[in-house]
């Protein structure tokens, strides 16, 4: 499994979740130098684009639905995302996905959502109730 993403479960409206995602190491050897990304999929709905980072972390890139609620942050030693949400809402019930472009950009080159994001994570279920 080339991302393995964590941290799903139930919780009530209002309440916060993190995931994490872990890539490995036998893909994402430099893992500095891949962008990374968390979309999520609600029943019955498309996958829709959440949160992006850069390589370096220092620019991020959020979906207007989650924007001053989420936060996505990496810990490039552990070759690891996060994505923090707080103040959940019934709709962000989903299943969430990290992701990743097979590209490695330039350092300063990052264009968020609209990076061509290759490699998958399995999903991790997230369930909010109102």
């Amino acid at each position: 499994v080339q991302l393995q993403a964590s941290g799903g479960g139930l919780v009530q409206a209002g309440g916060s979740l993190r995931l994490s995602c872990a890539a490995s190491a036998r893909t994402f050897t430099t893992f500095n130098r891949y962008i990374m990304g968390w979309f999520r999929q609600a029943p019955g709905e498309e996958r829709e684009f959440v949160a992006a980072i850069s390589r370096s972390g220092g620019s991020t890139d959020y979906a207007d639905s989650v924007k001053g609620r989420f936060t996505i942050s990496r810990d490039n030693a552990k070759r690891t995302v996060f994505l923090q949400m707080n103040s959940l809402k019934p709709e962000d019930t989903a299943v969430y996905y990290c992701a990743a472009p097979s590209r490695m950009y330039p350092l300063t080159y990052f264009v968020g959502r609209n990076h061509s994001y290759d490699y998958w994570g399995q999903g991790t279920l997230v369930t909010v109730s109102s």
